[in-house]
């Protein structure tokens, strides 16, 4: 299973947001350039984040991109499915009734605990991570 390139930055984008002083929009100039992007490629993901609520877009002249929710409240999966959308992985390429194929069984179960896995893992909790490590501060929500 491979997620694609605009899930890497869709993370590392809202990771870096969640790092921003509450309320602080970045442009998506900036925030493309930190991750060697070009402004237009980020710009799609960031509509894709908009449209889920992850983020909100700022007019004007100091104007960019900010976290919408409580970054606690966003976990990556929520993340993953703003750019891949909900899909599942795996379809039994079988014509016969989805209850007699034990592999797709398998593999929804394991595709259960996948999203359960990320489900459970917050922007906020890696974004505190990256601060321990690195010493960068947090925005910090209650």
């Amino acid at each position: 299973m491979k997620y694609s390139k605009a899930t890497n930055y869709a993370l590392h984008t809202m990771v870096h947001l969640t790092m921003e002083p509450k309320g602080q929009a970045v442009s998506v100039d900036q925030l493309a350039y930190m991750q060697d992007l070009s402004p237009t490629y980020l710009s799609k993901i960031l509509t894709k984040l908009v449209k889920a609520g992850l983020i909100e877009s700022v007019p004007g002249a100091k104007g960019g991109y900010s976290i919408s929710r409580r970054a606690q409240d966003i976990s990556f999966l929520d993340v993953i499915e703003a750019v891949e959308g909900q899909s599942v992985l795996f379809n039994c390429a079988f014509d016969h009734d989805e209850s007699e194929c034990i592999i797709e069984r398998v593999m929804f179960e394991a595709e259960g605990n996948m999203k359960k896995e990320l489900a459970g893992r917050t922007i906020q909790s890696i974004a505190e991570q990256i601060e321990k490590k690195h010493g960068h501060e947090t925005k910090k929500e209650k």
